[in-house]
């Protein structure tokens, strides 16, 4: 399902390369996330910070070549399914907060299995709540989310455990941060191992 924005627009993101094709589009997509997972997955011990800058760096990586927004702030409201993600307007106010609520108290040496989905699956629902990109926020969330676990010392999560029949508790544990309840998305990153 498409996003909606306020104004009625094409389904077609403009993009660097002209493309019009949806499965081209994705083609290019899905090439550039694959070049920014391996790209941060061989600099991992040089990562020390897990911040906003990283994550937007990710999102730059991956979807540089394809969008001029790549990296940057969503500058449209959204919606998806009658669900309206926080307005543009307070993306950098919210941006601030994430990262202040967030990604600063996170810590790295974790004692266990547990002890990491309890740290990824808030950050995961708020970014994904937040929804601070334009596109590729579910995308950039995951890489974001495997590359913790992997700088903690495990494998990465298996998100192809998501599949369609499970995408509706997954959107319900994404709505669920609106009112910063993280238990739906814990049990179901407890399914990802």
């Amino acid at each position: 399902m498409k996003y909606k924005t306020p104004k009625s627009e094409d389904e077609i993101l403009p993009n660097k390369l002209g493309l019009r094709d949806p499965e081209k589009i994705a083609e290019e997509e899905y090439r550039g996330f694959l070049k920014a997972d391996i790209k941060f997955k061989s600099e991992l011990d040089d990562i020390k910070t897990f911040d906003w800058n990283l994550l937007s760096s990710i999102h730059k990586t991956a979807l540089g070549h394809l969008y001029e927004f790549a990296g940057e702030l969503r500058q449209v409201n959204l919606s998806k399914d009658g669900f309206l993600f926080p307005s543009a307007r307070f993306l950098p106010e919210i941006i601030i907060e994430f990262e202040n609520n967030f990604l600063k108290p996170l810590t790295f040496g974790s004692s266990g299995y547990e002890d990491l989905i309890l740290k990824v699956a808030p950050i995961h629902a708020e970014l994904l709540f937040i929804h601070p990109f334009r596109e590729g926020n579910g995308r950039t969330a995951r890489l974001f989310a495997d590359l913790i676990a992997l700088k903690e010392g495990f494998d990465r999560f298996s998100f192809e455990k998501i599949t369609e029949d499970r995408m509706s508790e997954y959107i319900t544990a994404v709505q669920a941060a609106a009112e910063s309840d993280y238990g739906p998305m814990t049990g179901l990153f407890r399914s990802l191992k």
